[in-house]
């Protein structure tokens, strides 16, 4: 049976990244896909731009009210035409071999279900480019976004994920969650199926624009990581601890430099600071970029612990997304 992709993409009032994203696709080098956009109850639609493409691309545009990203794309691939749904955010924009290295890599080893990993664009802010440098980083990641290929740890994310309808059919949708893709992933895993990374099929991911956005969605996961595990029990890891040991850490050397007057206590944070400026100059080739990386790092991680600690204090994810779900 031939490949057949629906690219499922949820949209909440970004008309000018639907744009790009869109742009993108046009200069595919495998045409042989549809896009099905979906409104979430935008105030801005992007209806008129969706229309200025329809001579070049094979698009199915939806309208329906807000309900949340996690409904959003369950209608889409409801109303799909494709066998094989490919997932991104709005905020993508797609390399023009990326269709074609999918369908090489399911033709050649066929999976029902994968992620690939995601890159930052030359077109993107010096903020963009660093926010996706600590996302993506084993500075700050430990490497697990993106970049794990065992397929018995490697977690498809919603930016970049493919599910064949067969398999969306038996798993069934998204989740109204938070963690609603590494929820997906879990049940995926659960029922058979053996998600698995394509290192070459990588998206220009925009991601957050100010630090700010950045820390509220990166809190968010810390919260979702300890829902998760009570919903998956196992799913907790070491490595999802650190951003909340590290955040603790960085406080209480601080706190000794501080008691003590001993810059010595200081050393360990200066060192980490040190290995993130020249990763990230190495990579982006911009001493502006390594410089905002760090601040990008560390908006990360603590966001993410104090989500983490706050969670399991509080209960507050855990409690709505009971009332949601049951």
């Amino acid at each position: 049976m031939e490949l057949y992709f629906s690219l499922i993409v949820p949209v909440f009032n970004r008309p000018d990244e639907v744009k790009e994203l869109l742009e993108s696709l046009t200069l595919q080098t495998d045409k042989r896909f549809e896009v099905v956009i979906v409104e979430d109850g935008s105030t801005r639609p992007c209806k008129e731009i969706c229309d200025a493409y329809k001579e070049r691309l094979d698009i199915c545009y939806l309208d329906k009210p807000n309900s949340g990203r996690s409904k959003t794309r369950n209608f889409g691939m409801d109303h799909a035409s494709g066998n094989y749904f490919i997932i991104f955010d709005s905020d993508c924009i797609m390399p023009p071999h990326y269709i074609e290295t999918v369908r090489t890599c399911l033709e050649h080893d066929f999976t029902d279900c994968f992620g690939g990993p995601d890159s930052s664009d030359s077109s993107f802010s010096n903020l963009q480019k660093a926010i996706s440098y600590s996302m993506t980083s084993f500075m700050t990641t430990g490497g697990i976004r993106g970049g794990m290929k065992n397929v018995n740890k490697f977690t498809p994310r919603s930016f970049n994920m493919g599910i064949s309808k067969a398999c969306y059919e038996k798993v069934g949708g998204f989740k109204d969650m938070i963690g609603e893709d590494i929820d997906m992933s879990f049940r995926i895993r659960e029922n058979g199926f053996k998600p698995r990374l394509l290192p070459e099929a990588f998206v220009c991911h925009k991601r957050r624009s100010t630090l700010k956005g950045f820390f509220r969605q990166v809190r968010t996961f810390g919260r979702g990581r300890i829902l998760l595990n009570k919903m998956h029990p196992g799913a907790l890891k070491l490595v999802h601890m650190l951003p909340a040991a590290f955040a603790v850490g960085n406080v209480l050397l601080l706190l000794a430099a501080a008691l003590f007057q001993s810059w010595y206590w200081l050393l360990p944070i200066a060192v980490y600071v040190l290995c993130i400026f020249m990763e990230s100059l190495i990579r982006e080739r911009s001493v502006r970029v390594a410089v905002i990386s760090i601040a990008a790092a560390y908006v990360q991680l603590f966001g993410y612990g104090i989500g983490f600690i706050d969670e399991c204090i509080t209960h507050k994810a855990s409690r709505t997304t009971q009332e949601k779900l049951y």
